[in-house]
C-alpha cells in the first residue's frame, strides 16, 4: 500500500511538473482548449495505468468515461428524438398542414410509455407487449438485410463460372472453402473417408477465417492504442509533429 502511495504521488508530481513546462514554453496554451488536451492526456493517463494493476485512478477514469458517454447518449436522444420528433411537433405545430404531426406520433409513445412500466412490479406484464412489438419489428428488418448481405452474398460467387484467370481461381477457393464447411457441419453422415477428408479442409477454412477475424480485431485495437499515444506525443507533449 505504502509503495501504491508513493508511486501515485510521483505520477502526480511529474505530471503535474510536465503541464507547467509545457504552459510555461507556450506549447500548450492557457485557455480552455489547452485545460482540454491536459485533461484528456490525463484520463488517457490513468486509463494506461491499469497496465501497472487495478487502482482507484483507473477507476476514476473509468467512471468519467462511463459518465460523460451516458450523459452524451441522453442528450442525443432527448434533443433529436424526444424533444425534436416528438414534443416540439407536439408543441409547436407547422402551420403547414403537411408538415404537421398526424396521431401516429402517438404509436412510438404509447410504446416507449409500456416499456417503462418495466420498473413496476404490478404493471411490468405491460411492457412485455412492447418488447414484443420492437423484437418483432426488428426481426423482421435484420432479417432479409443478413439474408441479403450474408447468404446470398455467400452464395453468389459460388455459382459464378470457373475460368483461369486470376479471378476464377479466387471463385474456385471460395467454392471449396464453403462446400468443405458446409460438410464439416453436416453432421447427419458420419465424417470417415472421402466426407472426413473433406471436412477437414472445412477445419482449415475455418481455422483461416477465425484467425483472420480475429487478427482484424486485435489490429482494430492497435490503432485506438496508437491514435492515444500519438496524441500523448504530439497534441500534448509536442514532441512529434
Amino acid at each position: 500500500m505504502k509503495n501504491d502511495r508513493l508511486f501515485f504521488a510521483g505520477f502526480f508530481a511529474v505530471f503535474a511538473l510536465a503541464n507547467v513546462l509545457l504552459l510555461v514554453s507556450g506549447k500548450l496554451s492557457a485557455d480552455w482548449t489547452g485545460f482540454g488536451v491536459i485533461t484528456a492526456a490525463g484520463l488517457s493517463l490513468a486509463l494506461y495505468s491499469f497496465l501497472y494493476k487495478d487502482n482507484p485512478l483507473f477507476k476514476f477514469a473509468e467512471h468519467v468515461f462511463v459518465g460523460v458517454a451516458a450523459a452524451y447518449t441522453f442528450g442525443q436522444i432527448w434533443f433529436p428524438t424526444l424533444y425534436g420528433e416528438l414534443l416540439a411537433p407536439l408543441l409547436n405545430p407547422s402551420p403547414d398542414a403537411a408538415l404537421q404531426p398526424g396521431g401516429w406520433l402517438l404509436v412510438p409513445t404509447a410504446l416507449g410509455l409500456l416499456m417503462m412500466t418495466r420498473v413496476s412490479r404490478r404493471l411490468g406484464w405491460l411492457s412485455r407487449y412492447a418488447f414484443a412489438f420492437v423484437v418483432g419489428l426488428g426481426a423482421g428488418l435484420t432479417i432479409p438485410r443478413s439474408i441479403s448481405s450474408f447468404l446470398l452474398a455467400q452464395i453468389e460467387p459460388t455459382i459464378r463460372p470457373l475460368t483461369w484467370s486470376a479471378d476464377g481461381i479466387n471463385l474456385a477457393i471460395i467454392l471449396v472453402g464453403v462446400v468443405s464447411v458446409l460438410i464439416y457441419f453436416f453432421f447427419s453422415v458420419e465424417h470417415t473417408g472421402v466426407v472426413g477428408r473433406i471436412s477437414r479442409v472445412g477445419i482449415w477454412f475455418l481455422m483461416v477465417s477465425f484467425g483472420a477475424s480475429f487478427g482484424y480485431t486485435i489490429m482494430a485495437r492497435l490503432s485506438l492504442l496508437i491514435g492515444r499515444v500519438s496524441f500523448l506525443f504530439s497534441d500534448w507533449l509536442h514532441l512529434i509533429n
